[in-house]
């Protein structure tokens, strides 16, 4: 399932714009994220961002693609997640890439799931906060994500080679 919103569109007409040689002033160049959701199939293409201002159709869209596809709950982000998932890209020189999603948002429900099903699970973890995410990004090796992520100083840092993704989250900065 694709999602699109009214954020592409624009988007796009900002890069008409610039092809026709128009200049941008710097408050309006666009973030755009670009994932894939691994549980749920859903791709997702969207401008949450322009300069610094959030787009809130953008915003929005995001929370509800990193709902807890376990539940179904929506949690409002912590916008600096998708502000770091952007930076990461940018510095791995892939903007254009898009992210396959494996952990958004947690309920504590799915949190207590995943503790009892499996290892590694934080009893706090940032999930349940709407406050990290678990991804990788087709072509790119983890540990190379996770060395950017890790420069980057912006917050927790998770390697789990076995399982081939990387944590990324907003809160304190650690690693592990």
């Amino acid at each position: 399932m694709i999602i699109s919103f009214v954020a592409a569109l624009a988007f796009s007409f900002f890069h008409a714009a610039r092809a026709a040689g128009a200049t941008t002033p710097a408050d309006s160049v666009p973030y755009r994220l670009r994932l894939y959701h691994l549980h749920t199939g859903e791709h997702l293409d969207v401008v949450y961002r322009r300069g610094d201002q959030y787009v809130p159709e953008g915003v929005a869209a995001l929370d509800h693609f990193l709902r807890d596809h376990r539940t179904g709950d929506v949690k409002d982000y912590d916008i600096r997640e998708f502000d770091l998932l952007h930076d990461l890209l940018a510095k791995l020189g892939h903007l254009d890439s898009e992210i396959d999603i494996v952990c958004g948002y947690r309920t504590p429900w799915s949190n207590n799931y995943l503790r009892e099903h499996s290892n590694g699970v934080a009893l706090d973890s940032q999930h349940m906060e709407a406050k990290a995410i678990d991804i990788r990004i087709p072509g790119v090796p983890t540990a190379q994500v996770r060395d950017a992520a890790l420069s980057l100083r912006r917050g927790g840092v998770g390697y789990y080679a076995q399982s081939n993704f990387v944590h990324v989250d907003v809160g304190p900065v650690r690693r592990w």
